[in-house]
């Protein structure tokens, strides 16, 4: 992680707090960067994070958990193609 600090001298633990804060903030992510810029009594932080993997659906069909059919044998397509849609009509 890269930590850049402007307009005045901080201390490490000063730093870390920083950090502390902005996690809290966001859990779950991890920082990429954090720019520390004081401006006598006020600080801006402007943070980057680190890019989120993708996101994969998951359907269950046919009474399986699956991403996609790929891995479906030709009987378990049948099934798949066959199965009866619910939903609201119009």
């Amino acid at each position: 992680m890269n930590i850049e600090v402007k307009g005045a001298k901080i201390s490490e633990e000063e730093k870390q707090a920083y950090v502390d804060h902005v996690l809290k903030k966001n859990p779950g992510r991890t920082l990429k960067s954090l720019k520390i810029e004081v401006d006598g009594d006020y600080v801006n932080l402007t943070y980057e994070f680190e890019p989120l993997p993708p996101f994969e659906r998951i359907r269950r069909i046919t009474g399986y958990l699956v991403g996609s059919l790929d891995r479906f044998n030709d009987a378990k397509r049948a099934e798949v193609r066959d199965r009866v849609k619910h939903g609201l009509g119009k």
